[in-house]
C-alpha cells in the first residue's frame, strides 16, 4: 500500500508518512514549471462499445489482448465499475462533466452539443490550469470540438459517433451506397491510403507525447473509434481469428437466446471483431512500450476504460452482431450488466499497489479524481474523486448508484426504457413504463438470472424509494 500524506489527511485517515514525502504536495495550487515537471502525467485509453469479457485477462478465449492483459496486471483493476449509460454519447457526457446524464428528466442523445459548463464545474480547465498540456484524440460525440471544454489540442475528433471506414479514405463507404455518417476531420491531412485508423490515432498520440513541453506535465486521452462497427478489420488479423474460431469448440452453447425484442448473441465468434479488439490491444501496447521509451512509465498514471458493455444484442431488426457479454446479461443498450459493465484498470507504476478493488465506481468518478490528483480541488459533482480508493484507505462496496435510460432502441439492441439503482450487492432495475421490477443480488448472482423481486419485496420498496427520490431532483 500506498501513503500519501495530504490525502490522507483530507480524508481523516492516520498515517506515519512526513507530509514532504507525498508525491502530491508539489500539485497543490501553483502553475510555475517547478511545481509542474513533479506531477504524474496523464494518459485515458478508451475503448468504444467493448464488452467486460472482451478482454482475455476477464475470460475470453477468443480475443487475445496480452497488452491490455499485462496492464490489468499492474493497475487497480477494478471489479464493480459501470459506466453511467449503456450507450455512447451519455455515458461519455457523464465522464466529461462528473455527473449523472441525465437533464431535464432526459439524457443527452445523438446530436447533443456539450457547452455551457461554468469554470467551477469543468474539470478540463481546472486540469489545464494546473499547468497541464491537454489534448483529445479520436472519438468526441459530444459537439464539434473537444478544444470547446478546454482541451488544448484535438485530433480526428467531432460530431461522428463511429468512422464511415476504418481504412483510408476514412470518409468514404467500403461498399455499396452512401454513408449519411458525419467525416470525421482532420484524418486525410494526417493518413495515407490503406492506413488503419486506429494505428493512425494511436500514432498521433505517440508524436504528441515525442514533442510535448518537457517542463509540464500532460494529459493526453485517446478515445479509440475501435470497435464500434462498421466491422473492418486487417485482413491478416481476420484470417488469423477465423481460422482460431473454427478450430473452437463452443459445446452446446446456442449462438442467440431471446433477451426484450430481439436478440442476445451468445458466441464470441465474429473474426472481424476479433481483429478490432486485438488491433485495439496492439495499439495500447504501442504505447506503453513509449512511455517506458521516454523514460516517463514511472510518472505516468493511465487510465484503461469502455464506454459501456459491447454490441451483443438487437431488436425487432436482426442486426450483424460483434460479440457476446456472457456470462453478463445482455449488452450495449441494457441496464443489466452486459450493458453497463466495464473493465477499467488505473495504474500508477511503484504509487499504486496492483489488486483487484471490488469497490463500486463508475465512469463519472475519472475526472474528479485526476482533478484532485493534480489541483487538490474537489469540485462539487455527482461523481467522486477514487483517490481514497485507490490509496486502499476506504472501500466503497455500499455505495448507491443509479442509472436512467430513457432513449431506448428496441429496434436496434432490444431494450426499452428503464431505470435502475444499485446500493451494495443488490441491484434493481425498473421498466417504469410497464411498472415492472426486477431485483438481482450481483455478488451472488452476476449473471442477473435468478430475479429475487417476488422472494425480497421489502429490498423492492426500499430500492424503489431511494430510485424515485433520485429521480425526483430531476
Amino acid at each position: 500500500m500506498f501513503a500519501f500524506a495530504f490525502l490522507l489527511s483530507i480524508f481523516g485517515c492516520k498515517t506515519n508518512q512526513n507530509s514532504s514525502d507525498s508525491p502530491f504536495d508539489s500539485a497543490q495550487g501553483s502553475n510555475s514549471n517547478s511545481s509542474s515537471i513533479s506531477k504524474p502525467n496523464i494518459l485515458i485509453l478508451h475503448v468504444d462499445d467493448l464488452g467486460y469479457h472482451d478482454i482475455s485477462v476477464h475470460g475470453s478465449k477468443i480475443y487475445q489482448t496480452p497488452n491490455i492483459d499485462k496492464l490489468a496486471s499492474e493497475s487497480v483493476r477494478f471489479t464493480n465499475a459501470y459506466a453511467n449509460y449503456p450507450r455512447c454519447v451519455p455515458s461519455r457526457y457523464a465522464m466529461m462533466t462528473g455527473g449523472y446524464p441525465v437533464q431535464n428528466g432526459d439524457v443527452p442523445d445523438d446530436g447533443f452539443v456539450i457547452n455551457n459548463i461554468p469554470d467551477n464545474k469543468n474539470f478540463i480547465k481546472a486540469i489545464d490550469g494546473a499547468g497541464y498540456q491537454t489534448a483529445y484524440f479520436g472519438k468526441w460525440h459530444l459537439g464539434e470540438d473537444p478544444k470547446e471544454l478546454g482541451f488544448d489540442t484535438s485530433v480526428a475528433s467531432g460530431h461522428a459517433g463511429s468512422p464511415i471506414s476504418y481504412f483510408n479514405p476514412f470518409n468514404e463507404k467500403k461498399g455499396k451506397g452512401k454513408s449519411k455518417k458525419d467525416p470525421i476531420k482532420d484524418l486525410d491531412a494526417i493518413s495515407k491510403e490503406g492506413d488503419y485508423l486506429t494505428d493512425v490515432l494511436t500514432e498521433q498520440v505517440a508524436q504528441y507525447i515525442k514533442n510535448r513541453d518537457a517542463n509540464q506535465p500532460f494529459m493526453a486521452m485517446l478515445a479509440f473509434y475501435n470497435v464500434h462497427q462498421p466491422f473492418e478489420a486487417k485482413e491478416a488479423d481476420v484470417k488469423r481469428n477465423r481460422k482460431e474460431i473454427n478450430a473452437f469448440d463452443f459445446g452446446d452453447t446456442p449462438e442467440y437466446i431471446h433477451e426484450g425484442t430481439g436478440r442476445t448473441k451468445m458466441r464470441q465468434d465474429n473474426a472481424t471483431y476479433a481483429g478490432m479488439v486485438e488491433n485495439a490491444d496492439e495499439n495500447v501496447g504501442k504505447l506503453l512500450a513509449l512511455l517506458e521509451a521516454e523514460g516517463i512509465l514511472e510518472n505516468t498514471l493511465i487510465i484503461f476504460s469502455s464506454d459501456h458493455g459491447g454490441l451483443s444484442n438487437d431488436g425487432t431488426k436482426q442486426r450483424n452482431l460483434a460479440t457476446t457479454n456472457y456470462p453478463l446479461r445482455a449488452g450495449k443498450g441494457h441496464l443489466y450488466d452486459g450493458g453497463i459493465k466495464i473493465p477499467f484498470f488505473v495504474k500508477w507504476q511503484d504509487k499504486l499497489q496492483p489488486r483487484d478493488e471490488t469497490s463500486l465506481v463508475m465512469l463519472m468518478d475519472v475526472l474528479p479524481t485526476l482533478t484532485e490528483l493534480t489541483t487538490g480541488q474537489n469540485l462539487k459533482t455527482e461523481g467522486k474523486s477514487m483517490l481514497p480508493v485507490l490509496n486502499n484507505t476506504q472501500d466503497w462496496n455500499d455505495r448507491t448508484v443509479f442509472w436512467h435510460s430513457s432513449k431506448a432502441r428496441p429496434v436496434n439492441t432490444g431494450d426499452t426504457k428503464s431505470s435502475a439503482v444499485r446500493e451494495g450487492d443488490f441491484k434493481l432495475i425498473h421498466w417504469y413504463k410497464e411498472n415492472r421490477f426486477e431485483l438481482y443480488n450481483i455478488a451472488q448472482d452476476p449473471g442477473e438470472q435468478n430475479d429475487l423481486s417476488k422472494a425480497m419485496p421489502e429490498k423492492v420498496s426500499a430500492l424503489s424509494r431511494k430510485l424515485n427520490t433520485w429521480k425526483s431532483t430531476f
